[in-house]
């Protein structure tokens, strides 16, 4: 079974080697359909530290690094 691969916008870089990246989703309403936003962040392992807040980053999930981080910064950093 594959990965999944996500793509988000760092938020927070204050820790060593781990970056939080919020990622939003959309989808239409059930009832109302309506376009609605739901985001949701995840700690993903950051081994060279590279990435600052704002940067887009895509993150691939792996097994658990630590006890927040199950994801891992695949993608290059873009402002």
């Amino acid at each position: 079974m594959p990965k999944r691969i996500l793509q988000g916008v760092v938020v927070s870089d204050k820790n060593t080697k781990t970056v939080v990246v919020e990622v939003e989703r959309r989808y239409t309403h059930p009832l109302f359909k309506k376009t609605v936003r739901r985001s949701k962040k995840y700690h993903a392992h950051d081994e060279i530290g590279g990435h600052k807040v704002g940067d887009i980053v895509r993150i691939q999930e792996s097994a658990p690094i630590s006890k927040l981080k199950r994801w891992i910064v695949v993608g290059g950093a873009i402002r």
